[in-house]
């Protein structure tokens, strides 16, 4: 009987000890934050389709040194309240070691406060050189500034001999982060503004601008701003019997901008990061291969065109890969030292350009990753 005693109690030990779960598996945990939905969607869609696609591509291969990536995605619909509040939901309940996005630049200073606060590392995919300018410790960016952007658009302005030129631009934080820029920067390329017109973000016509614009004499027309609003601005331009020369912003870079010109996007100019013309580009150009790579397994996975607003995505994730494998390395994975990681990325050939962070600089580019690029038989046309 003591014999079955014992047996019993040592089966129930054994049972109790393979109920006891082991020690959890370690991962890395990336939060992401982009506007999947809403009026933004067509640049943060893409940003989302890049990440997912990336977090499986590098689980299998084995993660980050051996160790699993977990993406916690939210739409923030472009809305700060909801952006705040999906940072908060990162921070305190998910407890991600980086956060890449937003999608927008209004956005992204709406989340800085909670970013610098929580001294979480912010990899942002948004524009505005206000984003990192001044510098602050835990927030970096991907694209190119706008500052970037205009100094692209005014130098072949300048190189074609136009003199006077007109603004119009969205009332939001893109755009007036791109108004102030191209205000300031103006006189440095010889141009003066002799318009300066604003529409805000859901304006569905813009007649009334484009009208005082077309009284006016400036030579060439700047618009800066994201989708929908420079497809209307195009139309309306073609509507209104319009020919001077239309230049927009890098915020269209997407063939969504194309398609909702209706044919009224031809022969206009935007700045663009490389990945538009990327079969274009020589074969010496130093990003071609990264490029190329990204471009096709893009369209592979979810069909349609690449644009550069996934390739922000692209750029943000890697730069936190590699941030979180060198922090790994070093022996201590922590926000800190995620943070310090990041300072110290240098040459990192990305979709955007050729990254070289510091302490001083938490873009890490400069504006030869943009090129000029030209909208020809609905398509882009490298124009450089």
């Amino acid at each position: 009987m003591k014999k079955i005693t014992v047996a019993v109690v040592a089966i129930a030990a054994m049972l109790a000890m393979a109920a006891v779960p082991g020690p959890a598996l370690a991962e890395y945990k990336i939060g992401a934050i982009f506007a999947t939905t809403g009026g933004a969607s067509m640049l943060g869609l893409p940003e989302k389709n890049t990440a997912e696609m990336l977090v499986d591509e590098l689980n299998a291969k084995g993660g980050i040194n051996g160790e699993k990536v977990k993406l916690f995605l939210y739409d923030t619909e472009a809305d700060p309240t909801k952006a705040v509040n999906a940072v908060k939901k990162l921070i305190s309940k998910d407890q991600v070691d980086v956060i890449i996005g937003p999608t927008t630049s209004g956005v992204s200073m709406a989340i800085i406060p909670e970013i610098e606060k929580a001294k979480v590392p912010l990899i942002s995919c948004a524009a505005a050189v206000s984003i990192v300018v001044p510098v602050k410790p835990y927030v970096f960016k991907t694209p190119q500034t706008d500052i970037m952007a205009v100094e692209k658009i005014y130098t072949k302005l300048q190189a074609d001999g136009i003199k006077k030129i007109a603004l119009i631009t969205v009332s939001n934080g893109f755009g007036d982060s791109g108004r102030v820029q191209l205000q300031n920067l103006a006189g440095n390329y010889g141009l003066s503004i002799v318009a300066d017109e604003r529409y805000g973000a859901n304006d569905t016509n813009m007649t009334v601008q484009l009208t005082k614009i077309k009284a006016s004499d400036a030579q060439a027309i700047i618009c800066w701003g994201t989708n929908p609003g420079p497809a209307v601005v195009a139309k309306n331009r073609k509507e209104l019997g319009i020919t001077r020369p239309l230049y927009n912003s890098h915020g269209v870079a997407s063939k969504a901008f194309i398609e909702g010109a209706e044919g009224a996007a031809e022969g206009t100019f935007l700045p663009a990061g490389k990945l538009l013309v990327v079969d274009q580009l020589a074969d010496s150009d130093p990003q071609k291969k990264v490029l190329a790579g990204y471009k096709a397994a893009y369209e592979a996975r979810w069909g349609g065109s690449v644009n550069t607003f996934g390739g922000h995505a692209w750029d943000a994730f890697y730069i936190a890969v590699m941030a979180i494998e060198n922090a790994a390395k070093a022996g201590k994975v922590t926000h800190a030292s995620i943070r310090d990681e990041i300072e110290k990325i240098k040459d990192f050939v990305g979709t955007g350009g050729i990254f070289n962070f510091s302490a001083d600089d938490h873009n890490g580019l400069t504006k030869e990753g943009f090129v000029l690029v030209k909208i020809e038989n609905g398509d882009w046309k490298l124009a450089e």
